[in-house]
């Protein structure tokens, strides 16, 4: 164990005692808390730092996920947990003290490609995924996001048209993330069928990676997520069976009901990445001497230490709040963007904070801060910037759409 380690490990009992969340939490979900903790601090923390640094995603650890339950795990059926959406939140929190990749890999997995099949698809296409990806055997991507879009996924452009018993699918898509890595890709697309009832309209298809015309390609250069794969995908000429397209998504409502159970997942996560933030900061302001005394023992720095574990207890109680409305099924897109956009800006603002308290040693990898920090860029972007979440919070207080 390294002195970090060590540090770390000593202060978390501190932070325990003054945030009792587990009291809050039912003895299932705090035991899924605990496992994806070990997995967490057994299987990710010993390697994550060389990880970045090789820009390399460990898939041999994908099957070991899928094993502990947690690759779809708030699914039902076809070998996924079938757990409550707290759990799942807690799970997301635990893999983002580590590393926001391994939370955007139970993301992507789970609560966008497994949703999509699992909300959308026919019960063949079920049986024919679902199972082997819950269990890790099989990966799957969500092909959305454009070159040119980012935000705007109505302005799409890539297409799927019919030419008798097959579609043929079109265009481009960029970062996508596990594409490379992937056996399924859900691909949205606008239809191409003119006189056809579905023209120009946006439909889900499900592409086996496999299929002549698939390409995707790692992008490199990446500062961020870089233990993490995310690439460019292009189609050209992809050519599917009738039964590709997931019959139970039209519109934009079938990609955004998937987000939507993505960036409930981050609304934890984030507060993960926060904690391991404020865990390498407290640790560090009481081993570290400076004029013959703790740096903890200034008042400037107890400070700092205090309003950070005030954002770190105000975003987890919001996001157990909003798993206790998604439970009962009242939670609403504003309320997960409130979520969304608190957890990942007061995240990013512990970053920085907990890296002026390890001052020079914070820019190194002994500590994860810049690591979190830099990752965090993703997730602020990813999912919804926050000026799409503001806009998307200001339509619900005032009635108006300002997109």
């Amino acid at each position: 164990m390294t002195a970090t380690e060590s540090d770390a490990t000593a202060v978390a009992p501190r932070i325990d005692a003054v945030f009792d969340l587990d009291a809050l939490l039912t003895e299932d979900e705090l035991a899924w808390r605990d496992r994806a903790r070990r997995f967490a601090q057994e299987r990710i923390a010993p390697v994550i730092e060389q990880d970045f640094e090789d820009k390399h995603f460990r898939r041999e650890l994908v099957r070991e996920a899928g094993e502990l339950g947690f690759l779809g795990m708030h699914l039902s059926g076809y070998g996924c947990a079938g757990a409550g959406a707290v759990a799942y939140g807690l799970v997301c929190l635990e893999l983002e003290a580590a590393d926001s990749g391994w939370r955007t890999f139970v993301s992507v997995q789970g609560s966008l490609a497994m949703s999509a099949i699992h909300k959308y698809g026919s019960e063949a296409q079920k049986e024919r995924w679902l199972p082997g990806m819950a269990a890790g055997e099989l990966i799957g991507c969500f092909a959305l996001t454009e070159p040119q879009g980012g935000s705007d996924p109505a302005a799409m452009t890539t297409t799927a048209r019919r030419e008798g018993d097959e579609w043929v699918v079109d265009g481009a898509k960029r970062w996508i993330g596990l594409a490379s890595l992937a056996d399924v890709a859900v691909v949205w697309a606008k239809v191409d069928d003119e006189g056809g009832d579905d023209h120009g309209v946006v439909r889900g298809f499900l592409v086996p990676t496999a299929t002549p015309g698939f390409t995707a390609t790692p992008i490199d250069g990446k500062l961020s997520m870089r233990a993490s794969v995310q690439c460019d995908v292009t189609f050209d000429g992809v050519r599917l069976a009738a039964d590709a397209m997931l019959p139970g998504a039209r519109g934009l409502s079938g990609p955004f009901g998937c987000l939507n159970e993505a960036r409930y997942g981050i609304v934890w996560g984030a507060m993960g990445a926060a904690r391991s933030c404020l865990e390498s900061a407290l640790g560090r302001s009481i081993s570290r001497e400076v004029f013959g005394r703790p740096i903890g023992a200034n008042q400037l720095i107890q400070a700092k230490l205090a309003d950070m574990l005030v954002e770190v207890e105000k975003g987890v109680l919001l996001a157990l709040h909003l798993g206790r409305l998604k439970e009962r099924g009242a939670l609403t897109p504003a309320q997960i963007s409130v979520g969304k956009l608190n957890s990942v800006r007061e995240a990013l603002r512990i970053a920085h904070e907990a890296r002026a308290i390890l001052a020079g040693d914070g820019i190194t990898n002994e500590f994860p801060v810049m690591r979190h920090a830099a990752n965090l860029e993703s997730v602020r972007t990813y999912e919804g910037t926050d000026e799409v979440h503001q806009l998307v919070i200001g339509r619900a207080l005032t009635g108006l759409s300002a997109f």
